[in-house]
């Protein structure tokens, strides 16, 4: 039995967690590094940013020749109305724990799909809900020293270590908060013609 030709996709994204996500359903893809700004705009909500910037990493390496399509992605966390932030340091990883501690934390998780060919893109946003566990400083500490979360939105890694922090997930797509949500994704390129599986 003869395998389909297998497209031409490209993540744009240099993120470790999303390369190793979307390894998953695409063995064979490349990678390249948007440059976007990621500052949300004005009085921007967190959903929308997170599609904005999505479509916008996308549509940065549109430029590139040899590829079919191409996969934007980008993560924006809030709790109780506060940006979560990757923390930068241990400093601020504790603080922003002290902060969402026995709190929900929102993750809205953009993806992009776009079809190098046609220019058309499609795109979608997952939301996810994640309560903490009320945290004592101790505990805090003890994590932030055992797993690096210096670049993780929200000072914890749900795939890591930083599940013990947490009281409940609630959300459609468990890799969504990892980063990139591969059920939707899936679904999209299929709608593209990829063959999946």
């Amino acid at each position: 039995m003869s395998s389909p030709t297998l497209p031409i996709i490209v993540l744009a994204s240099t993120s470790i967690y999303r390369q190793e996500l979307l390894q998953r359903i695409c063995h064979d893809f490349q990678v390249e590094s948007p440059n976007v700004d990621e500052t949300p705009l004005p009085n921007e909500d967190a959903r929308v940013c997170a599609e904005r910037l999505s479509i916008a990493k996308a549509r940065a390496i549109t430029s590139l020749s040899g590829k079919d399509f191409i996969i934007g992605s980008d993560q924006v966390a809030e709790c109780d109305g506060v940006r979560l932030s990757k923390p930068g340091s241990l400093d601020k990883a504790i603080e922003q724990l002290k902060f969402t501690s026995g709190r929900t934390a929102f993750f809205y998780t953009g993806v992009c799909v776009l079809n190098a060919h046609t220019n058309v893109h499609r795109s979608l946003v997952v939301d996810t809900e994640v309560t903490f566990r009320h945290l004592s400083l101790s505990e805090i500490e003890r994590y932030v020293e055992a797993e690096d979360v210096l670049g993780c939105a929200g000072s914890a890694k749900s795939e890591g270590l930083g599940i013990t922090l947490l009281d409940s997930i609630l959300g459609s797509d468990p890799t969504a908060l990892v980063g990139l949500p591969l059920i939707a994704l899936s679904r999209m390129l299929r709608d593209e013609g990829v063959i999946l599986p």
